[in-house]
């Protein structure tokens, strides 16, 4: 090279910025580096973020189905019977009780309210469940009662938001995107975190709750419909057939993929793979969404009826989902939010979800994918043991003690974890956070909780930020 071309070379600004210097000086360690730190994010390898990846060590679990009933189920009717609040239904609670309680709705002079259902024993280990629960009293020695659950927020948003990506802070990375930052997927040909929403309205929370945050985007949650197209747009319009756009797609894609290899954006990479995954899913997602291929008795098993929008079809979506390598399903069924009518709106609840929510345990278990499938059903919080307004057919929210329950995945099956006092108000014996959730599913996932990081401006964030212990006696 002689002297007119190094300075030729030299003028070129590309070449004197900061990625030239660490990529060209030092031997090319500065690109090695990167390359380094592109591949633990997923960005290397054929620019596939979502190609499958080993966790830290042999996981029990490989894929996740999260029942998240929204709006807070009342444990009190529900999984905790407390024959003392019954004893004492109409009186005032203990002085010592509510010593310094402050709560939005109750007034300081609220009164007990006893359970509003009867409860029975069932199963080998006699766990106790309500008359509302049949179905799921059948499968009650294949889960884990977890009777021990707390939580640090109040109010529907904030609390659904710490459940779903462990801070009451907008913006941080979901439990499903955190699960396939650290996985991948194992579909080439359908989303990895799939999300529904089921009930009469969508979670207070928004679409924070499966959003990836400052993850990339390839990992947020995709929403699916139980009805129609299952995402919109997903049908080619009018005069465009499969040539002229995989055409398009394959002249979208050098362009993309030239861009990349300039600036290295992750971003990049996920636009890619969204339209590589856009195109494939016209053909796969019409398929898994057509429950007319399922045996009349799986139909009968989870009550679900092609054609129509329920919880039970949603049910049934999600369990084709994923045995077909979709990483995480989550259904937000958001209707549990009694302050008043409670014994009419919870049976109607019960109803719609009971039967589909055991049938998936008994699926996935006659499948074989129950083992490696771990299923989490619960709320955001729990209901007060004391009567809200002045009638006695509501409870307001309550953060301090309620009940969720796992099955699969390495989960200990039939038992029952923790307990709350005498009137179901704080948690007396073995709690759960729900940052020990979070510790405690992704050590089912293969995952040391405090090793799975992000760096994100200047420092290392995790699910369970400086918090979370694994709870050792849920899992087998």
């Amino acid at each position: 090279m002689n002297c007119q071309d190094r300075w030729n070379r030299g003028r070129d600004p590309r070449l004197l910025g900061r990625r030239w210097f660490l990529s060209q000086c030092g031997v090319g360690l500065g690109a090695i580096a990167l390359g380094d730190l592109l591949r633990e994010q997923g960005y290397a390898a054929g620019l596939d973020p979502l190609a499958p990846r080993a966790p830290h060590f042999a996981p029990r679990a490989r894929r996740v189905l999260f029942l998240f009933m929204a709006g807070a189920p009342s444990h009190l009717e529900l999984f905790d019977n407390k024959p003392q609040l019954a004893r004492f239904d109409g009186t005032p609670p203990p002085p010592e009780l509510i010593k310094g309680y402050r709560a939005a709705f109750i007034r300081p002079n609220a009164r007990l309210l006893g359970p509003k259902f009867k409860f029975a024993r069932h199963g080998q280990g006699g766990a106790e469940l309500s008359e509302l629960l049949p179905h799921l009293a059948t499968v009650v020695d294949d889960i884990a009662l977890v009777k021990g659950m707390t939580t640090d927020a109040f109010n529907h948003a904030p609390a659904q938001i710490l459940m779903s990506t462990g801070s009451q802070i907008f913006g941080r990375p979901s439990l499903g995107s955190w699960t396939c930052y650290g996985l991948g997927s194992e579909s080439r040909d359908l989303p990895a975190f799939v999300v529904f929403s089921t009930g009469k309205k969508g979670p207070s929370g928004g679409n924070s709750n499966w959003g990836s945050g400052f993850l990339p985007t390839v990992y947020q949650g995709v929403q699916f419909r139980s009805g129609g197209d299952p995402v919109l747009y997903l049908s080619n319009p009018p005069g465009v057939d499969a040539a002229v756009q995989r055409d398009s797609i394959d002249a979208v894609t050098a362009l993309n993929r030239m861009r990349f290899e300039q600036v290295n954006d992750p971003e990049i990479a996920t636009r890619i793979n969204s339209f590589e995954m856009a195109y494939r899913m016209q053909a796969s997602a019409p398929e898994v969404m057509d429950l007319g291929q399922e045996p009349a008795h799986i139909l009968d098993l989870y009550g679900a009826k092609p054609g129509q929008s329920s919880f039970a079809n949603t049910c049934l979506l999600a369990r084709r989902l994923l045995e077909r390598g979709v990483r995480f399903v989550q259904i937000f069924h958001e209707s549990w939010d009694q302050h008043g009518n409670l014994v009419h709106d919870l049976r109607q609840n019960c109803r719609d979800t009971d039967q589909a929510c055991a049938a998936l345990v008994k699926d996935l278990k006659q499948r074989g994918m129950l083992e490696d499938t771990l299923v989490v059903w619960g709320g955001e919080f729990g209901r007060t043991p004391m009567v809200e307004g002045g009638g006695n057919d509501g409870r307001d929210h309550h953060p301090s003690a309620f009940t969720m329950w796992l099955a699969g995945g390495g989960v200990k099956p039939g038992i029952i974890h923790g307990e709350s006092d005498d009137l179901g108000f704080q948690v007396v014996k073995d709690k759960v956070h729900v940052h020990d959730l979070h510790a405690t599913i992704l050590h089912l996932l293969g995952f040391d909780h405090t090793r799975l990081t992000y760096r994100f401006q200047g420092r290392d964030f995790r699910l369970t930020d400086v918090f979370g212990n694994v709870v050792h006696d849920l899992i087998a």
